[in-house]
């Protein structure tokens, strides 16, 4: 049965590109949640007044990939030091933010952070965040890195950086990593 965790780390279409070659996630979907109006709009979420973060909502198969490695996943492939920013992006829709949907992953989260916060230099400021309401983005927004991603100099410098630190430190959990079938 598939599960969900959701999860702002910055830039989604970065953090969608990451999660997409986790062994055991079913889908990524790119949108928005954390804010106090309905139905925004990309550009109204980059304004940075509807208090959303940019995030992605992963579907994952718990046999496969548990919620824990997944948030260890997450902690290893952004900044979580960073205050509402990752590299040049900046604002509160970029914040690094763990949105869990019951009590286990919201202890989950708090044991992840703990983890984290032993390998990482300097404070995590990683949030976690009520679960509310999840307003998928435009569909161009989605598979991002596979249909428009390559062709974005900024998509360039900033995902194969993550994908790398994925394979390498995660190797196992990467689909590309995974020796063929």
């Amino acid at each position: 049965m598939t599960e969900y965790a959701t999860l702002a780390g910055g830039c989604f279409w970065c953090t969608e590109a990451v999660f997409k070659d986790v062994i055991g996630v079913e889908s990524v979907e790119s949108g928005y949640i954390g804010g106090h109006i309905p139905h925004p709009t990309y550009k109204q979420v980059c304004g940075g007044d509807t208090g959303h973060a940019e995030a992605i909502r992963v579907g994952f198969d718990p046999a496969q990939v548990s919620y824990a490695d997944l948030l260890d996943i997450f902690f290893a492939t952004h900044d979580p030091t960073q205050l509402n920013r990752q590299g040049n992006d900046v604002g509160t829709q970029y914040r690094s933010a763990i949105f869990p949907e019951t009590v286990m992953q919201e202890e989950q989260a708090n044991q992840a952070i703990a983890r984290a916060q032993e390998e990482v230099p300097g404070k995590i400021v990683t949030t976690i965040e009520e679960f509310g309401d999840w307003y998928p983005a435009e569909g161009y927004h989605q598979d991002y890195w596979e249909t428009s991603g390559r062709s974005n100099p900024y998509c360039m410098a900033v995902i194969p950086p993550k994908l790398q630190k994925l394979r390498k430190s995660f190797a196992a959990r990467s689909k590309a990593s995974a020796p063929a079938a």
